[in-house]
C-alpha cells in the first residue's frame, strides 16, 4: 500500500475518463465556500474508510485545502487494510483553483 500525490491535470483526466473517485476531506463549512464537481464530501472530523464511496475498481484519491488533512485520512484507509494506491491531489483544492480549475459553490 502506498500514497502518491497526483497534479490537478491528472485528477481531471481521471475524472473526466471515470477511472476515480474524488473525496473531499474538508469541513462542511470549508466545503460550502469552494468543492470540486464530482468530489464526495467525507469530513475527517468524521472520517471512516468504511463510508467511502463505492469505488468498484476505481482508483481513491483524496483532497483537503492544501493536501495534507488527505494524508491522515489516507492513513486511516490504510490501517483498516485497504491495500492499494491512495492518490492524494498535490496542493489540494487551493491548487486545483491556482491551476484555473473550476470550483463550484453552494
Amino acid at each position: 500500500m502506498q500514497q502518491q500525490f497526483i497534479t490537478s491535470e491528472t485528477v481531471l483526466q481521471w475524472l473526466d475518463d471515470d477511472e476515480a473517485i474524488l473525496v473531499d476531506v474538508r469541513e462542511p463549512e470549508e466545503r460550502a465556500i469552494a468543492r470540486i464537481d464530482r468530489s464526495h464530501a467525507l469530513p475527517l472530523s468524521c472520517f471512516v474508510p468504511d463510508a467511502l464511496p463505492n469505488h468498484d475498481g476505481k482508483k481513491i484519491i483524496l483532497h483537503c485545502a492544501s493536501g495534507i488533512r488527505c494524508g491522515l485520512a489516507a492513513e486511516k484507509i490504510i490501517q483498516s487494510g485497504y491495500s492499494g494506491t491512495i492518490y492524494r491531489l498535490q496542493g489540494g483544492i487551493e491548487d486545483w483553483y491556482a491551476s484555473g480549475n473550476p470550483v463550484m459553490h453552494d
